[in-house]
């Protein structure tokens, strides 16, 4: 289906929860605009800030409201969605599988919760799992389009505010999941110092938006001319501007691994071949220093990784997803089972957007 033709005069919902998952669906919501569709938002609980929105950005403030609208489809950056939303529920992932485990042991990326009947996927690695669920439940599809919030990662973003033509250092940038378990930040407090004060540095900071206050208020004390700590919605800029990645992990250092630039990472749960791994706080400062080299073997790990984990360079993520999305309305998905009830679930849902209508 012809991409125009098939969008216009559509719905489509963005339903959030996090700041990040604006940058996360504006690429979409640019390419239904060019292709003459509609899109509204819904924010979903106290930890999305409505600031954020854009003036032409418009809000749904209630359920009644949004079955009023009715749209055509819902993406969510989540791993739930109300299944009592009207049209098809969509997912985009609201980050790669960096192989955390839950207290189980299990992997939650590729946890099927009965709630969306698309699945698009970022790449190889993700689109095996899903389509054999796929396969085995038969209530929803899987199409591997790529993410859609990488599509500005590969056009240069003019007047990035987070590089500097004046300090010629190599920059570091430091992200960490809030995971106490997981977390590099509250671990590393004083290698972190030792890296600004040696001077060889131009340090930026950046941690999950759910980072335990008093963490964030350490690390916000160590600012100076060699060190910011910046909070944002949109991680991509702070990506581009930097030249090696300390995490942990976080599957932000996926996307950076994307821009083929090398991560040290710290206690990582996945360690593999195209990251250097350390798990002694000593260690940290020599791996950053060989990372910045970016010895041959090491890139060539990356490339490979890269390859399965999300093949697609050229920015068109989000047309892709659009059309899957939009093949998926017109078929209605009539090769589909019906999505389990998961009463529970719902009923948890239902509690928490206080709607008991049915």
């Amino acid at each position: 289906m012809e991409l125009a033709q098939g969008t216009q005069g559509k719905r489509y919902l963005m339903y959030i929860s996090q700041n990040y998952s604006y940058a996360i669906l504006r690429p979409l919501q640019q390419q239904i605009r060019t292709h003459g569709g509609e899109v509204k938002w819904f924010l979903e609980g106290t930890e999305v800030n409505p600031d954020f929105l854009a003036a032409d950005e418009h809000r749904l403030h209630s359920i009644d409201e949004i079955k009023a609208w009715n749209p055509h489809a819902t993406f969510a950056p989540a791993n739930i969605l109300p299944t009592f939303f009207p049209g098809k529920k969509v997912a985009v992932f609201h980050g790669f599988d960096a192989g955390k485990l839950n207290s189980r042991g299990k992997n939650d990326h590729f946890t099927i919760r009965g709630c969306f009947d698309l699945y698009c996927t970022q790449g190889p690695n993700t689109t095996g799992p899903f389509a054999q669920q796929a396969k085995e439940m038969g209530f929803f599809r899987v199409r591997e389009t790529g993410w859609t919030m990488l599509d500005p990662l590969f056009s240069d973003i003019a007047n990035n505010p987070y590089k500097s033509e004046a300090d010629t250092r190599p920059t570091l940038l430091i992200c960490s999941t809030f995971s106490k378990r997981l977390s590099l930040a509250p671990q590393l407090i004083e290698q972190v110092k030792q890296l600004r004060d040696s001077g060889k540095y131009r340090i930026l900071v950046q941690f999950h938006p759910k980072m335990a206050t008093e963490i964030v208020d350490q690390y916000k004390a160590m600012q100076d001319d060699t060190l910011t700590f910046i909070e944002t919605d949109n991680v991509i800029p702070l990506l581009q501007a930097a030249d090696v990645m300390l995490c942990d992990t976080s599957s932000i250092l996926l996307m950076f691994l994307l821009l083929r630039r090398p991560v040290v990472t710290f206690n990582n749960q996945a360690p593999g071949p195209h990251i250097l791994n350390v798990t002694e706080a000593s260690e940290v400062e020599a791996a950053i220093d060989h990372a910045l080299t970016q010895p041959a073997a090491l890139m060539q790990e990356i490339e490979a990784f890269c390859q399965q984990l999300h093949p697609y360079q050229d920015g068109l993520s989000s047309q892709r997803v659009l059309a899957a999305t939009n093949d998926l309305i017109e078929s209605d998905g009539k090769e589909l089972k019906r999505k389990p009830l998961n009463i529970i679930r719902q009923f948890k849902m239902r509690k928490k957007l206080g709607y008991w209508r049915f």
